[in-house]
């Protein structure tokens, strides 16, 4: 019966970036070869929060004997069921889901991580075998879609960029050392500065001659990228209805014993709903009800901004209302 699959090697600590960008060279490398003699129908389901693409790709790979690849930056992490809309366990026995479950809580998720388990997904697929993309984690696509340049391990070099100052104090660095890739970067972007100051301090280079000479591994198979397209209206509806859900089905008992488990400081309670439910912990929402409107407002913000990245970020993309956009897909399976 189709099961979750997940790499072994991550379930007890998160790789090096150096030690995870060697396997996915190679992973990619190997899926490039591959490709000569065959090319799997890939196909990408993206939608905004709350769209309902899930189940829809759920009823399709059921109908058309698909498996699932996850691309969601909070499924990916193990103990977030309720928080990410996981599979159920019967949803599991009846299609095979990819990159479910790989990392603990206190590990850092990162879009070459995705683009590795992809690439290992693809690999070891059944001949014929088509792989629905699924997820709102955009980002990620985008990434595995253009490649991602070869990295040196950036860790170890956080208390060299505390010693620089406050955020504004490292931008401002940045911008002395290279001004024209600090351009590209928003003041206000932690994780981008920090970064880019980590892989200067590791190459020292310029990120700029850095970028310039390692340039990005593409993803080397075709896939189609579809959206599904739901009126502002009838989303909102939905996300309603899914924030009182989740609240019903135990989200913040779910989130409480991961903070019992592993503090409050773990990256994926940064996302929308752990982060809520956080709040209502500490005591900052003073009710459920309170606690409802917060995973409403606050994924309807997401959703406008997944709807945005994907018009926008992708060069070739089609956007449908669920029955043309099954329909179409049909076609193509």
């Amino acid at each position: 019966m189709p099961q979750n699959t997940q790499d072994s090697s991550f379930k007890d600590s998160t790789q090096s970036t150096e030690f995870l960008h060697q396997r996915f060279n190679k992973a990619l490398q190997t899926l490039a070869n591959k490709a000569l003699d065959s090319k799997p129908k890939i196909i990408a389901i993206l939608g905004s929060s709350g769209s309902g693409k899930t189940a829809l790709a759920h009823d399709i790979a059921l109908q058309k004997g698909c498996e699932i690849f996850s691309l969601d930056s909070l499924g990916v992490y193990k103990g977030f069921d309720i928080a990410s809309a996981k599979p159920t366990p019967l949803e599991k026995t009846q299609v095979r889901y990819h990159a479910l479950d790989v990392l603990n809580p206190s590990e850092k998720s990162n879009a070459m991580l995705f683009c590795y388990l992809l690439c290992e997904c693809v690999l070891h697929l059944k001949p014929d075998m088509p792989l629905l993309i699924v997820g709102g984690s955009s980002f990620f696509l985008k990434s595995i879609i253009e490649g991602l340049s070869p990295m040196p391990d950036l860790q170890g070099y956080e208390k060299w960029i505390e010693s620089l100052g406050s955020l504004q104090e490292c931008y401002a660095f940045l911008c002395s050392i290279d001004k024209e890739f600090a351009q590209k970067i928003a003041p206000q972007d932690t994780y981008r500065i920090h970064k880019a100051l980590s892989l200067y301090k590791a190459t020292q280079l310029k990120p700029s001659e850095y970028f310039a000479t390692h340039k990005p591994l593409p993803f080397p198979l075709p896939l189609e990228i579809f959206a599904l397209d739901k009126p502002k209206d009838e989303l909102r509806a939905d996300i309603l209805q899914r924030s009182q859900k989740m609240i019903e089905q135990g989200i913040v008992e779910e989130i409480k014993e991961i903070v019992e488990a592993y503090g409050e400081g773990i990256p994926p309670l940064n996302a929308i709903g752990p982060k809520e439910c956080v709040a209502f912990l500490q005591g900052k929402l003073t009710s459920l009800e309170s606690l409802k409107q917060e995973l409403f407002f606050h994924t309807c913000q997401l959703a406008k901004r997944q709807a945005t990245f994907n018009r926008t970020q992708f060069h070739k993309i089609t956007l449908l209302p669920k029955q043309t956009l099954q329909q179409e897909i049909y076609k193509r399976l």
